[in-house]
């Protein structure tokens, strides 16, 4: 599975990666911004993208927003990681587009478990 790590955070992206690649055997690509992350998907077509949803310059929903525009990449599944997980805010992300949300913190041990579980059922929160 090709999948496109979206987080402004060094050391999330470092865990998520590392764990994604061994653990889930899949190929990660990973972007330190969400406009570096839309260049990236334009060029690498990824499986999924795993998206921060705080983070400067264009937030989650923004850039989720703006990758939909795209019709290359707009059938992307697109699954958030982060704090923000009060069910209002949850509702909010899924009526977006967004195939599920990750909580933060996560389980480097079992990401790829939730990746999965959430690329294959219904719309749900994954804790």
């Amino acid at each position: 599975m090709k999948v496109l790590l979206i987080d402004d955070e060094e050391d999330i992206r470092k865990i998520a990666k590392l764990a994604m690649e061994v653990v889930g055997h899949s190929q990660v690509t990973a972007a330190a911004s969400a406009s570096e992350g839309i260049a990236l998907a334009k060029m690498n077509s990824p499986d999924v993208i795993l998206m921060d949803m705080m983070m400067p310059g264009m937030d989650g929903l923004t850039a989720l927003a703006e990758i939909q525009k795209i019709p290359q990449l707009a059938n992307i599944p697109i699954l958030f990681m982060t704090a923000k997980v009060q069910q209002i805010e949850i509702n909010n992300y899924l009526a977006r587009g967004a195939i599920g949300v990750i909580q933060k913190p996560f389980d480097p041990m079992m990401l790829c478990d939730q990746i999965c579980i959430l690329l294959n059922n219904d719309p749900v929160e994954s804790n």
